[in-house]
C-alpha cells in the first residue's frame, strides 16, 4: 500500500543522532535530517515508502529548479541512485551552501599552471 499523503512523523538521523519533527520544516514531507542533510532511501517513487534499499543517502550537490526552489541531490550509499529533495525552512544553510559550493571550491582541473584555461597563457 502507498502512502502519498503528509505522515507528519519525526525521526532520528542515523548519520547524526539529530531529532527531527515537521515542526519548522515549512511543509509535513520532511524526507532529510535538517542538521547533516542526509536521508535514507526509502521510496521507489515520491512518497510511497516501497523501496527495499533503506540504505543511507548522502548530500553530495545543490541544484535549483526553474520555479526558482533549492532542491539537495542525494545519492545513496549501498545502491547509488541519485535523488532530488526540496529543502526545508529550517535546513543547515552554512552545510547548503557548503554544498553547493564544493565544486567551485575543489574543481576537477588546475587553476594554475600551463594547462591551466586550456593552455592560455595568463599574462
Amino acid at each position: 500500500m502507498k502512502n502519498r499523503g503528509p505522515t507528519g512523523e519525526s525521526f532520528v538521523c542515523k548519520v547524526c543522532g539529530t531529532n527531527n519533527v515537521p515542526d519548522g520544516a515549512g511543509t509535513r514531507h520532511r524526507n532529510h535530517c535538517y542538521n547533516c542533510l542526509s536521508c535514507l532511501h526509502l521510496d521507489d517513487e515520491p512518497g510511497d515508502r516501497l523501496s527495499m534499499c533503506g540504505g543511507i543517502m548522502d548530500p553530495i550537490g545543490v541544484w535549483v529548479r526553474k520555479d526558482g526552489e533549492w532542491a539537495v541531490i542525494h545519492r545513496c550509499r549501498f545502491c547509488g541512485e541519485l535523488r532530488s529533495n526540496r529543502i526545508a525552512a529550517d535546513d543547515n544553510p552554512v552545510l547548503l551552501l557548503s554544498i553547493a559550493l564544493k565544486p567551485l571550491a575543489q574543481p576537477p582541473f588546475p587553476l594554475s599552471g600551463p594547462t591551466a584555461f586550456g593552455g592560455l597563457r595568463q599574462d
